[in-house]
């Protein structure tokens, strides 16, 4: 029996894979041009005690948002069927992050990530987001998910990470060329000849 692989088209890239590093590099050249504008009208030692500062602070949040996190988790086990309200430790991991990271943008998008009528907007278009999300994968997607996710995985393992085809026959070792393996003692017969 042999195995062939079915082409497929590439899929079509998503207008957010396109675009994102265009955004990243923009982000990144927008902080670098803050910290210049900055260091030039505060002076060099004054950034970088700042950025300092961010990092320190941003670690703490970190800590304070797992160490929040563990107790919610630690009563939750302790009592299973009271509903924990939420923590927003996302948001503000999220936002200790963006303060370690180097630059005042970052950090000023990490300051609207800790008030809460801000992160209630950024809550909001993140549930946006992941339904638009969502509702394209499912118009994208074929009638069963299932199947789609077992085609992919048929497709990864029969390629190579080069991208060529393995072309090859499915033999049954039971009845090689040597002829059915003995169940009890493992022996094959050596091969006529």
């Amino acid at each position: 029996m042999t195995q062939q692989a079915t082409p497929t088209r590439p899929a079509p890239r998503s207008r957010l894979r396109r675009v994102l590093p265009l955004l990243f590099t923009a982000w990144l050249v927008l902080e670098i041009w803050l910290l210049v504008q900055v260091g030039s009208w505060l002076g060099g030692l004054t950034v970088v005690l700042l950025l300092i500062t961010g990092v320190l602070v941003g670690g703490s949040l970190i800590k304070r948002a797992g160490l929040k996190a563990l107790s919610a988790a630690i009563e939750q086990s302790k009592n299973p069927q009271s509903q924990q309200p939420q923590t927003g430790t996302s948001m503000t991991v999220l936002a200790g992050l963006l303060l370690i990271v180097p630059g005042f943008l970052s950090d000023v998008v990490a300051l609207t990530l800790l008030f809460p009528p801000t992160r209630a907007l950024w809550r909001l278009a993140g549930r946006r987001a992941a339904d638009k999300v969502l509702r394209g994968a499912s118009s994208t997607a074929g009638t069963d998910p299932l199947a789609d996710a077992m085609r992919l995985q048929e497709q990864m393992r029969i390629h190579r990470p080069d991208g060529k085809v393995i072309q090859g026959e499915v033999v049954d070792p039971e009845a090689g060329p040597r002829g059915p393996q003995d169940p009890d003692t493992g022996y094959r017969p050596p091969l006529a000849g």
